[in-house]
């Protein structure tokens, strides 16, 4: 595919913010900016990061999608959905209806999407089988619905259970629930040789920190004090009682 001009629009939640990969300023980068300053050596790219910490697909449908429309991008990543799977409001009609709206309207816009299929995050947290194999069942079903909006709207993905990265413990942050700055390379250059597989001519983004913070323990936990353990205990507070009823079902 020859060089020449780029749209890219990035919608999802706080992995496409970029949290975990900390740089100078108080900013986030995050594998969608490290994956545009790759293209950025081959191509002359229009950027939009859209993405909010936290959201659900409702929230990318209702708040994210004009503004990425509104670009007109050629390539449009779609990562969303974990955060439905983590409340007790979980509707799979509702995520189904959301995604296939969303990944519809980019297509009919003109954009490439470029979406995943999710891994196991009990693998990656560490916990009993018995507490995350509720959590588990609802990716399942959230990767099912991403099998038909591709089936559907086609576009590129990737497999994030078959990435090597996922199992790595420096690939992700201290709450082993966002990637480090080395998990964001690594999902960057992974993006990266998918596009390449369709032609694309850049170079890979590099896996070796560059340009972000070195790591910090205090500034690790500092994070953990002031936004992962309230996180922690939102999410406990709202799914805690339906995961251990559940549990307790499947034990029995």
């Amino acid at each position: 595919m020859g060089n020449g001009y780029l749209r890219f629009a990035a919608l999802g939640d706080s992995t496409t913010v970029g949290l975990g990969d900390p740089v100078p300023g108080g900013e986030w980068r995050g594998w969608a900016c490290l994956l545009n300053e790759a293209l950025r050596a081959s191509y002359d790219v229009s950027f939009c990061n859209v993405a909010i910490s936290g959201a659900t697909a409702t929230v990318v449908r209702e708040r994210q999608l004009d503004q990425a429309l509104a670009h007109r991008p050629d390539l449009a990543s779609l990562m969303v959905g974990v955060n439905d799977t983590l409340r007790s409001t979980w509707s799979p009609e509702l995520l189904r209806g959301d995604l296939l709206h969303i990944a519809g309207a980019l297509t009919d816009g003109g954009a490439r999407l470029m979406t995943v299929r999710w891994h196991d995050h009990g693998a990656v947290l560490g916990l009993p089988r018995m507490v995350v194999r509720p959590i588990s069942e609802r990716i399942e079903v959230l990767n099912a619905i991403y099998d038909e909006v591709h089936a559907l709207h086609g576009g590129l993905r990737i497999d994030l259970a078959l990435e090597p990265a996922v199992l790595d413990r420096g690939c992700w942050s201290i709450d082993r629930f966002h990637p480090s700055e080395l998990g964001h390379r690594a999902l960057a250059r992974a993006w990266a040789v998918r596009l390449q597989s369709e032609g694309f001519d850049f170079p890979l983004p590099g896996l070796d920190p560059q340009g972000g913070c070195p790591p910090s323990w205090r500034r690790d936990m500092a994070w953990m004090v002031t936004e992962g353990a309230p996180w922690v205990g939102r999410r406990a507070r709202d799914l805690g009682p339906w995961a251990v009823r559940r549990a307790i079902a499947v034990a029995r």
